[in-house]
Protein backbone atom coordinates (compact mmCIF):
# COMPACT_ATOMS: atom_id res chain seq x y z
CA UNK A 1 0.00 0.00 0.00
CA UNK A 2 1.59 3.57 -0.99
CA UNK A 3 1.64 5.45 1.34
CA UNK A 4 -0.60 8.79 1.38
CA UNK A 5 1.27 12.20 0.69
CA UNK A 6 0.63 14.78 3.96
CA UNK A 7 -2.61 17.22 3.32
CA UNK A 8 -3.43 19.07 6.19
CA UNK A 9 -5.84 22.05 6.39
CA UNK A 10 -6.62 25.08 8.56
CA UNK A 11 -10.50 26.15 8.17
CA UNK A 12 -11.39 29.29 10.04
CA UNK A 13 -14.78 31.03 10.30
CA UNK A 14 -15.07 34.66 8.84
CA UNK A 15 -17.08 35.41 12.06
CA UNK A 16 -14.34 37.74 13.37
CA UNK A 17 -10.56 38.47 14.89
CA UNK A 18 -8.76 35.51 14.38
CA UNK A 19 -7.84 34.05 18.35
CA UNK A 20 -3.72 32.91 19.26
CA UNK A 21 -5.70 29.90 20.05
CA UNK A 22 -6.52 29.07 16.09
CA UNK A 23 -2.68 31.04 15.26
CA UNK A 24 -1.69 28.17 17.07
CA UNK A 25 -3.33 25.02 15.53
CA UNK A 26 -2.75 26.54 12.22
CA UNK A 27 1.42 26.74 13.47
CA UNK A 28 1.50 23.11 14.39
CA UNK A 29 -0.46 22.16 10.95
CA UNK A 30 2.67 24.06 9.22
CA UNK A 31 5.07 22.51 11.06
CA UNK A 32 3.62 19.06 10.84
CA UNK A 33 3.37 19.34 6.85
CA UNK A 34 6.74 20.83 5.97
CA UNK A 35 8.25 18.24 8.59
CA UNK A 36 6.75 15.02 6.23
CA UNK A 37 6.88 17.29 3.14
CA UNK A 38 3.11 18.01 3.06
CA UNK A 39 0.58 20.52 1.60
CA UNK A 40 -1.47 22.83 3.83
CA UNK A 41 -4.49 24.09 2.94
CA UNK A 42 -6.34 27.03 3.64
CA UNK A 43 -9.79 26.67 3.99
CA UNK A 44 -13.09 29.22 4.72
CA UNK A 45 -15.36 27.60 6.50
CA UNK A 46 -18.22 29.89 6.10
CA UNK A 47 -21.77 27.83 5.85
CA UNK A 48 -22.92 29.90 8.97
CA UNK A 49 -24.18 32.88 7.19
CA UNK A 50 -25.74 34.55 10.12
CA UNK A 51 -22.12 34.70 11.61
CA UNK A 52 -20.23 36.07 8.83
CA UNK A 53 -18.50 39.36 9.52
CA UNK A 54 -17.03 41.30 6.54
CA UNK A 55 -13.37 41.85 6.47
CA UNK A 56 -12.56 38.99 8.62
CA UNK A 57 -11.40 36.51 5.56
CA UNK A 58 -8.93 39.70 4.51
CA UNK A 59 -7.93 40.02 8.62
CA UNK A 60 -6.84 36.15 8.72
CA UNK A 61 -4.50 36.22 5.58
CA UNK A 62 -3.17 39.46 6.53
CA UNK A 63 -2.18 37.66 10.07
CA UNK A 64 -0.75 34.56 8.22
CA UNK A 65 1.35 36.61 6.18
CA UNK A 66 2.61 38.91 9.09
CA UNK A 67 3.64 35.71 11.13
CA UNK A 68 5.40 34.25 8.54
CA UNK A 69 2.70 30.93 7.86
CA UNK A 70 2.40 30.31 4.38
CA UNK A 71 0.02 28.04 2.02
CA UNK A 72 0.48 25.44 -0.31
CA UNK A 73 -3.23 25.65 -2.10
CA UNK A 74 -6.55 27.21 -1.00
CA UNK A 75 -8.29 30.44 -0.30
CA UNK A 76 -6.36 33.18 -2.56
CA UNK A 77 -3.83 30.66 -3.06
CA UNK A 78 -5.40 28.77 -5.88
CA UNK A 79 -5.02 24.83 -6.11
CA UNK A 80 -6.38 21.71 -7.84
CA UNK A 81 -9.15 20.77 -5.44
CA UNK A 82 -11.56 24.16 -5.50
CA UNK A 83 -13.32 25.57 -4.78
CA UNK A 84 -12.09 26.37 -1.00
CA UNK A 85 -14.76 28.75 0.53
CA UNK A 86 -17.58 26.42 1.82
CA UNK A 87 -20.87 28.76 0.72
CA UNK A 88 -19.42 28.17 -2.92
CA UNK A 89 -19.86 23.83 -2.85
CA UNK A 90 -23.72 24.16 -2.03
CA UNK A 91 -23.98 21.62 -4.98
CA UNK A 92 -21.40 19.28 -4.40
CA UNK A 93 -22.69 18.69 -0.49
CA UNK A 94 -26.55 18.89 -1.96
CA UNK A 95 -25.41 15.44 -3.60
CA UNK A 96 -23.81 13.75 -1.12
CA UNK A 97 -26.68 15.04 1.55
CA UNK A 98 -28.72 12.83 -1.32
CA UNK A 99 -26.07 9.85 -0.91
CA UNK A 100 -26.84 9.22 3.08
CA UNK A 101 -30.84 9.97 2.56
CA UNK A 102 -30.96 7.49 -0.49
CA UNK A 103 -28.85 4.70 1.71
CA UNK A 104 -30.98 5.18 4.83
CA UNK A 105 -28.10 6.89 6.77
CA UNK A 106 -29.83 10.13 6.85
CA UNK A 107 -34.12 11.43 7.13
CA UNK A 108 -36.37 14.52 6.64
CA UNK A 109 -37.30 16.26 10.22
CA UNK A 110 -40.23 18.92 9.98
CA UNK A 111 -39.97 19.80 13.33
CA UNK A 112 -41.00 23.46 13.89
CA UNK A 113 -38.69 25.19 16.82
CA UNK A 114 -41.72 25.48 18.42
CA UNK A 115 -41.98 21.99 18.47
CA UNK A 116 -38.77 21.03 19.57
CA UNK A 117 -39.53 23.56 22.48
CA UNK A 118 -42.20 21.66 23.66
CA UNK A 119 -40.67 18.39 23.76
CA UNK A 120 -37.69 19.77 25.46
CA UNK A 121 -40.24 20.64 28.16
CA UNK A 122 -41.59 17.54 28.45
CA UNK A 123 -38.63 15.18 28.19
CA UNK A 124 -35.34 16.64 30.72
CA UNK A 125 -32.07 16.23 28.78
CA UNK A 126 -34.46 15.65 25.37
CA UNK A 127 -31.86 14.44 22.62
CA UNK A 128 -32.89 14.25 19.22
CA UNK A 129 -31.65 10.31 18.65
CA UNK A 130 -33.14 6.42 18.68
CA UNK A 131 -35.05 6.91 21.65
CA UNK A 132 -37.27 10.07 20.90
CA UNK A 133 -37.27 10.23 16.92
CA UNK A 134 -39.99 8.55 16.37
CA UNK A 135 -41.89 10.73 18.80
CA UNK A 136 -41.08 13.30 16.28
CA UNK A 137 -42.24 14.63 12.84
CA UNK A 138 -39.54 13.40 10.03
CA UNK A 139 -39.86 11.22 7.17
CA UNK A 140 -39.54 8.09 9.52
CA UNK A 141 -42.49 8.65 11.31
CA UNK A 142 -44.51 10.35 8.31
CA UNK A 143 -45.53 8.50 4.52
CA UNK A 144 -43.56 8.77 1.17
CA UNK A 145 -46.55 10.81 0.41
CA UNK A 146 -46.58 13.14 3.42
CA UNK A 147 -42.91 13.67 2.95
CA UNK A 148 -43.14 15.26 -0.33
CA UNK A 149 -46.18 17.01 0.16
CA UNK A 150 -43.90 19.27 2.83
CA UNK A 151 -41.40 19.38 0.86
CA UNK A 152 -43.59 20.84 -2.43
CA UNK A 153 -45.48 22.89 -0.07
CA UNK A 154 -41.97 24.76 0.23
CA UNK A 155 -42.28 23.32 4.35
CA UNK A 156 -38.03 24.37 6.06
CA UNK A 157 -36.92 20.83 6.90
CA UNK A 158 -33.38 19.96 8.34
CA UNK A 159 -31.50 17.06 7.03
CA UNK A 160 -30.57 14.73 10.25
CA UNK A 161 -27.74 12.16 10.45
CA UNK A 162 -29.06 8.80 11.47
CA UNK A 163 -27.10 7.20 14.52
CA UNK A 164 -27.46 3.91 15.40
CA UNK A 165 -27.51 3.40 19.44
CA UNK A 166 -25.09 1.45 21.84
CA UNK A 167 -22.22 1.28 19.47
CA UNK A 168 -18.64 1.74 20.63
CA UNK A 169 -16.97 4.64 18.03
CA UNK A 170 -12.90 4.17 18.45
CA UNK A 171 -11.12 7.11 17.68
CA UNK A 172 -7.17 6.55 17.30
CA UNK A 173 -6.39 10.55 18.08
CA UNK A 174 -2.44 11.31 17.45
CA UNK A 175 -1.95 12.61 20.90
CA UNK A 176 -4.27 11.24 23.47
CA UNK A 177 -4.04 7.53 21.93
CA UNK A 178 -7.15 5.51 21.75
CA UNK A 179 -10.33 7.22 22.40
CA UNK A 180 -14.00 5.05 23.01
CA UNK A 181 -17.21 6.67 22.82
CA UNK A 182 -20.39 4.98 22.60
CA UNK A 183 -23.28 6.44 19.99
CA UNK A 184 -25.30 6.52 22.40
CA UNK A 185 -24.68 9.62 23.80
CA UNK A 186 -24.92 11.29 20.21
CA UNK A 187 -27.76 12.69 18.77
CA UNK A 188 -29.21 12.71 15.06
CA UNK A 189 -27.28 15.56 13.99
CA UNK A 190 -28.34 18.28 11.73
CA UNK A 191 -26.27 17.90 8.35
CA UNK A 192 -28.63 20.20 5.99
CA UNK A 193 -30.67 22.93 6.69
CA UNK A 194 -33.33 23.85 3.66
CA UNK A 195 -33.28 27.43 5.34
CA UNK A 196 -30.82 28.48 2.92
CA UNK A 197 -29.43 25.29 1.21
CA UNK A 198 -26.47 24.67 3.20
CA UNK A 199 -24.74 21.77 4.95
CA UNK A 200 -23.76 22.38 8.68
CA UNK A 201 -20.06 22.59 9.39
CA UNK A 202 -20.16 18.23 10.57
CA UNK A 203 -21.09 17.38 7.03
CA UNK A 204 -20.06 20.39 4.78
CA UNK A 205 -16.34 19.23 7.18
CA UNK A 206 -15.93 15.47 6.30
CA UNK A 207 -17.17 16.32 2.68
CA UNK A 208 -14.40 18.44 2.20
CA UNK A 209 -11.69 16.43 4.16
CA UNK A 210 -12.64 13.54 1.46
CA UNK A 211 -12.49 15.23 -1.33
CA UNK A 212 -9.21 17.15 -0.61
CA UNK A 213 -7.65 14.41 0.20
CA UNK A 214 -6.70 15.61 3.93
CA UNK A 215 -4.69 12.84 5.77
CA UNK A 216 -4.51 14.76 8.54
CA UNK A 217 -6.94 16.75 11.19
CA UNK A 218 -5.19 18.72 13.38
CA UNK A 219 -7.32 20.64 15.27
CA UNK A 220 -8.32 22.18 19.20
CA UNK A 221 -9.78 20.08 22.03
CA UNK A 222 -13.08 21.77 21.45
CA UNK A 223 -13.65 19.53 18.54
CA UNK A 224 -12.83 16.25 19.88
CA UNK A 225 -16.61 15.58 20.86
CA UNK A 226 -17.50 15.80 17.31
CA UNK A 227 -14.69 13.82 16.58
CA UNK A 228 -16.99 10.44 16.68
CA UNK A 229 -19.83 11.66 14.66
CA UNK A 230 -17.29 12.20 11.71
CA UNK A 231 -16.04 8.93 12.17
CA UNK A 232 -19.28 7.26 11.69
CA UNK A 233 -20.07 10.17 8.56
CA UNK A 234 -16.65 8.42 7.14
CA UNK A 235 -18.41 5.18 7.60
CA UNK A 236 -22.00 5.81 6.26
CA UNK A 237 -19.92 7.41 2.93
CA UNK A 238 -17.71 3.65 3.12
CA UNK A 239 -14.88 6.09 2.97
CA UNK A 240 -12.89 4.42 6.14
CA UNK A 241 -9.88 3.83 3.89
CA UNK A 242 -9.73 7.54 3.33
CA UNK A 243 -10.47 8.78 6.92
CA UNK A 244 -7.50 11.24 8.08
CA UNK A 245 -5.83 10.83 11.12
CA UNK A 246 -6.83 12.84 14.25
CA UNK A 247 -4.73 14.99 16.88
CA UNK A 248 -6.51 17.07 19.11
CA UNK A 249 -4.57 19.72 20.70
CA UNK A 250 -4.38 21.36 24.48
CA UNK A 251 -6.33 23.43 25.09
CA UNK A 252 -4.77 27.36 26.17
CA UNK A 253 -5.83 28.02 29.38
CA UNK A 254 -5.93 31.79 31.08
CA UNK A 255 -2.71 32.68 32.68
CA UNK A 256 -3.85 31.28 36.45
CA UNK A 257 -4.68 28.21 34.68
CA UNK A 258 -8.29 28.00 35.72
CA UNK A 259 -10.58 27.68 32.51
CA UNK A 260 -9.65 28.61 28.70
CA UNK A 261 -8.30 31.58 27.59
CA UNK A 262 -10.40 34.32 26.53
CA UNK A 263 -10.34 37.50 24.90
CA UNK A 264 -11.35 39.49 28.71
CA UNK A 265 -7.49 37.65 29.79
CA UNK A 266 -6.15 39.70 27.47
CA UNK A 267 -7.96 43.15 28.66
CA UNK A 268 -7.89 42.20 32.35
CA UNK A 269 -4.03 41.68 32.17
CA UNK A 270 -2.71 44.04 29.44
CA UNK A 271 -1.82 41.41 26.61
CA UNK A 272 -3.24 40.93 22.87
CA UNK A 273 -4.89 37.51 22.31
CA UNK A 274 -5.17 38.32 18.21
CA UNK A 275 -2.40 37.93 16.21
CA UNK A 276 -3.03 41.54 14.51
CA UNK A 277 -5.15 45.04 15.82
CA UNK A 278 -9.09 44.00 15.13
CA UNK A 279 -11.81 46.74 14.17
CA UNK A 280 -15.03 45.11 14.87
CA UNK A 281 -17.47 46.76 11.90
CA UNK A 282 -20.70 45.75 14.07
CA UNK A 283 -19.50 47.00 17.83
CA UNK A 284 -16.33 49.56 16.83
CA UNK A 285 -14.58 48.53 19.62
CA UNK A 286 -10.42 48.18 18.58
CA UNK A 287 -8.73 45.14 20.08
CA UNK A 288 -5.08 45.15 20.34
CA UNK A 289 -2.63 43.04 17.94
CA UNK A 290 0.91 41.17 18.30
CA UNK A 291 1.91 43.39 15.57
CA UNK A 292 1.00 46.28 16.78
CA UNK A 293 1.89 45.74 20.38
CA UNK A 294 5.22 45.60 18.73
CA UNK A 295 6.16 41.62 18.74
CA UNK A 296 8.18 40.05 16.28
CA UNK A 297 6.77 37.50 14.33
CA UNK A 298 9.23 35.21 15.00
CA UNK A 299 9.11 36.14 18.51
CA UNK A 300 5.19 34.92 18.54
CA UNK A 301 5.85 31.86 16.67
CA UNK A 302 8.38 30.65 18.98
CA UNK A 303 6.19 31.33 21.76
CA UNK A 304 3.10 29.36 20.57
CA UNK A 305 5.07 26.41 19.69
CA UNK A 306 5.79 25.75 23.58
CA UNK A 307 2.53 26.18 24.78
CA UNK A 308 1.22 22.83 24.66
CA UNK A 309 4.63 21.15 22.98
CA UNK A 310 7.76 20.55 24.07
CA UNK A 311 11.24 19.36 21.66
CA UNK A 312 11.78 16.67 24.47
CA UNK A 313 14.81 18.83 25.19
CA UNK A 314 15.78 21.96 27.31
CA UNK A 315 16.23 24.53 24.06
CA UNK A 316 13.49 27.21 24.31
CA UNK A 317 14.69 29.55 21.43
CA UNK A 318 14.09 28.13 17.76
CA UNK A 319 13.64 29.11 14.24
CA UNK A 320 11.12 28.30 12.06
CA UNK A 321 13.86 25.78 10.53
CA UNK A 322 14.76 24.63 13.74
CA UNK A 323 11.20 24.03 14.70
CA UNK A 324 9.70 22.16 11.66
CA UNK A 325 12.94 19.56 12.22
CA UNK A 326 11.86 19.33 16.06
CA UNK A 327 8.79 18.81 15.74
CA UNK A 328 6.85 16.03 16.92
CA UNK A 329 2.85 15.19 17.92
CA UNK A 330 4.04 12.95 20.49
CA UNK A 331 5.51 15.38 22.20
CA UNK A 332 2.32 17.47 22.44
CA UNK A 333 0.65 17.85 25.92
CA UNK A 334 -2.57 15.60 26.57
CA UNK A 335 -3.86 18.63 28.99
CA UNK A 336 -4.45 22.09 28.56
CA UNK A 337 -1.27 24.51 28.50
CA UNK A 338 -1.34 27.75 31.03
CA UNK A 339 -0.60 31.16 28.44
CA UNK A 340 2.25 32.72 29.86
CA UNK A 341 2.24 35.99 28.44
CA UNK A 342 5.21 37.30 30.74
CA UNK A 343 6.92 34.22 28.80
CA UNK A 344 6.02 35.59 25.86
CA UNK A 345 7.56 39.31 26.54
CA UNK A 346 10.67 37.62 27.46
CA UNK A 347 10.69 35.94 23.40
CA UNK A 348 10.31 39.14 22.29
CA UNK A 349 13.69 40.42 24.18
CA UNK A 350 15.30 37.44 22.89
CA UNK A 351 14.97 37.76 19.31
CA UNK A 352 15.32 41.57 19.77
CA UNK A 353 18.96 40.92 21.18
CA UNK A 354 19.61 38.73 18.00
CA UNK A 355 18.48 40.73 15.21
CA UNK A 356 20.78 43.07 13.31
CA UNK A 357 21.15 46.14 14.62
CA UNK A 358 20.17 47.62 11.15
CA UNK A 359 16.83 45.75 11.35
CA UNK A 360 16.06 47.25 14.87
CA UNK A 361 17.06 50.96 13.55
CA UNK A 362 14.69 50.61 10.91
CA UNK A 363 11.93 49.54 13.41
CA UNK A 364 13.11 52.03 15.31
CA UNK A 365 12.98 55.11 12.76
CA UNK A 366 9.12 55.64 13.05
CA UNK A 367 9.03 55.37 16.59
CA UNK A 368 11.81 58.49 16.55
CA UNK A 369 9.52 60.34 13.81
CA UNK A 370 6.48 60.43 15.98
CA UNK A 371 8.82 62.44 18.51
CA UNK A 372 9.27 64.62 15.74
CA UNK A 373 13.75 63.15 15.55
CA UNK A 374 15.17 63.02 12.10
CA UNK A 375 18.67 61.52 12.01
CA UNK A 376 21.47 59.56 9.86
CA UNK A 377 20.64 56.38 10.02
CA UNK A 378 24.10 54.94 10.95
CA UNK A 379 23.33 57.06 13.94
CA UNK A 380 20.01 55.22 14.55
CA UNK A 381 22.08 52.00 13.89
CA UNK A 382 24.66 52.79 16.37
CA UNK A 383 22.13 53.61 19.26
CA UNK A 384 19.89 50.98 18.57
CA UNK A 385 22.82 48.20 18.74
CA UNK A 386 24.16 49.64 22.05
CA UNK A 387 20.87 49.88 23.82
CA UNK A 388 18.60 47.10 22.25
CA UNK A 389 20.05 44.93 25.26
CA UNK A 390 17.94 47.02 27.62
CA UNK A 391 14.46 46.57 25.94
CA UNK A 392 11.63 43.90 25.47
CA UNK A 393 10.01 46.03 22.95
CA UNK A 394 11.44 48.28 19.84
CA UNK A 395 8.81 51.23 20.78
CA UNK A 396 10.30 51.14 24.78
CA UNK A 397 14.35 52.62 23.34
CA UNK A 398 12.80 56.18 22.97
CA UNK A 399 12.47 55.89 27.03
CA UNK A 400 15.51 54.05 27.23
CA UNK A 401 17.83 56.19 24.83
CA UNK A 402 15.84 59.04 23.52
CA UNK A 403 18.84 61.46 24.95
CA UNK A 404 21.04 60.29 22.05
CA UNK A 405 18.67 62.11 19.87
CA UNK A 406 17.43 65.24 22.32
CA UNK A 407 19.11 67.19 25.04
CA UNK A 408 17.51 66.99 28.18
CA UNK A 409 14.57 69.66 28.72
CA UNK A 410 14.90 69.51 32.93
CA UNK A 411 16.87 67.58 35.07
CA UNK A 412 16.02 64.98 37.78
CA UNK A 413 15.68 66.20 40.99
CA UNK A 414 16.49 63.66 43.05
CA UNK A 415 19.82 62.84 40.55
CA UNK A 416 20.24 66.68 40.92
CA UNK A 417 20.13 66.70 44.99
CA UNK A 418 22.39 63.57 45.02
CA UNK A 419 25.08 64.25 41.82
CA UNK A 420 25.49 68.12 41.51
CA UNK A 421 28.13 69.51 43.90
CA UNK A 422 29.02 73.03 44.94
CA UNK A 423 32.01 72.23 43.06
CA UNK A 424 30.51 70.44 40.00
CA UNK A 425 30.05 73.65 37.69
CA UNK A 426 33.46 74.69 37.98
CA UNK A 427 34.69 70.98 37.33
CA UNK A 428 32.17 70.51 34.38
CA UNK A 429 33.52 74.00 32.80
CA UNK A 430 36.91 73.16 32.78
CA UNK A 431 36.06 69.05 31.22
CA UNK A 432 34.40 70.84 28.72
CA UNK A 433 37.12 73.35 27.67
CA UNK A 434 39.06 69.61 27.79
CA UNK A 435 36.83 68.27 25.23
CA UNK A 436 37.13 71.31 23.33
CA UNK A 437 40.34 69.91 22.85
CA UNK A 438 40.14 66.85 21.48
CA UNK A 439 40.86 66.66 17.79
CA UNK A 440 39.96 62.70 17.44
CA UNK A 441 36.71 62.37 19.50
CA UNK A 442 36.72 58.19 19.11
CA UNK A 443 35.85 56.38 22.45
CA UNK A 444 38.93 55.40 23.90
CA UNK A 445 41.23 58.37 23.35
CA UNK A 446 38.40 60.42 24.75
CA UNK A 447 38.96 58.11 27.97
CA UNK A 448 42.17 58.36 28.05
CA UNK A 449 42.62 62.35 27.70
CA UNK A 450 39.59 62.69 30.34
CA UNK A 451 40.91 59.76 32.72
CA UNK A 452 44.31 61.13 32.70
CA UNK A 453 43.04 65.03 33.07
CA UNK A 454 40.80 63.78 36.37
CA UNK A 455 44.29 61.92 38.01
CA UNK A 456 46.23 65.14 37.10
CA UNK A 457 43.98 67.30 38.63
CA UNK A 458 43.40 64.73 41.70
CA UNK A 459 39.95 64.91 41.00
CA UNK A 460 37.14 61.99 42.55
CA UNK A 461 36.17 60.12 39.13
CA UNK A 462 32.76 59.35 40.86
CA UNK A 463 32.02 63.40 40.92
CA UNK A 464 32.92 64.24 37.58
CA UNK A 465 30.93 60.92 35.73
CA UNK A 466 27.84 61.22 37.98
CA UNK A 467 27.78 65.27 37.05
CA UNK A 468 28.46 64.56 33.32
CA UNK A 469 26.04 62.08 33.37
CA UNK A 470 23.66 64.00 34.70
CA UNK A 471 24.15 67.18 32.41
CA UNK A 472 23.99 65.14 28.97
CA UNK A 473 21.15 62.63 30.48
CA UNK A 474 19.39 64.60 32.45
CA UNK A 475 18.83 61.75 34.95
CA UNK A 476 21.41 59.09 36.34
CA UNK A 477 20.83 56.58 33.83
CA UNK A 478 22.31 55.45 30.08
CA UNK A 479 25.46 53.34 29.18
CA UNK A 480 29.33 54.07 29.57
CA UNK A 481 30.10 57.81 29.18
CA UNK A 482 32.14 58.02 26.38
CA UNK A 483 29.75 55.85 23.98
CA UNK A 484 27.25 58.32 24.42
CA UNK A 485 29.48 61.09 23.71
CA UNK A 486 31.19 59.52 20.92
CA UNK A 487 27.75 58.83 19.47
CA UNK A 488 26.29 62.82 20.10
CA UNK A 489 29.53 64.07 18.83
CA UNK A 490 32.17 66.95 20.46
CA UNK A 491 29.69 70.04 19.70
CA UNK A 492 26.67 69.21 21.35
CA UNK A 493 28.56 66.94 24.38
CA UNK A 494 30.05 70.63 25.19
CA UNK A 495 26.54 72.66 24.62
CA UNK A 496 24.44 70.35 27.08
CA UNK A 497 27.68 70.80 29.55
CA UNK A 498 27.07 74.54 29.44
CA UNK A 499 23.24 74.45 29.64
CA UNK A 500 23.44 72.33 32.88
CA UNK A 501 26.52 74.91 34.17
CA UNK A 502 24.08 77.62 33.40
CA UNK A 503 20.37 76.12 34.78
CA UNK A 504 22.41 74.09 37.69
Amino acid sequence: MTERRVRVRFAPSPTGALHIGGVRTALYNYLFARQHGGDMIFRIEDTDSNRFVPGAEEYILESFKWLGIPFDEGVSFGGEYGPYRQSERREIYKKYVQILLDGDKAYYAFDTPAELDAKRAEIVNFQYDASTRMQMRNSLTLSKEEVDALIDGGNQYVVRFKIEPNEDVHITDLIRGEVVINSSILDDKVLYKSADGLPTYHLANIVDDHLMEISHVIRGEEWLPSAPLHVLLYRAFGWEDSMPAFAHLPLLLKPEGNGKLSKRDGDRLGFPVFPLEWHDPKSGEVSSGYRESGYLPEAVINFLALLGWNPGNDQEIMSMDELVQLFDLSHCSKSGAKFDYKKGIWFNHEYIMMKPDEEIARLFVPVLKEHGVEEPFEKVVAVAGMMKNRVSFVRELWETCSFFFVAPAEYDEKTVKKRWKEYSAQQMTELAEVLAGIEDFSIENQEKIVMNWIAEKGYHTGDIMNAFRLALVGEGKGPHMFDITAIIGREETIARLEKAIEEL
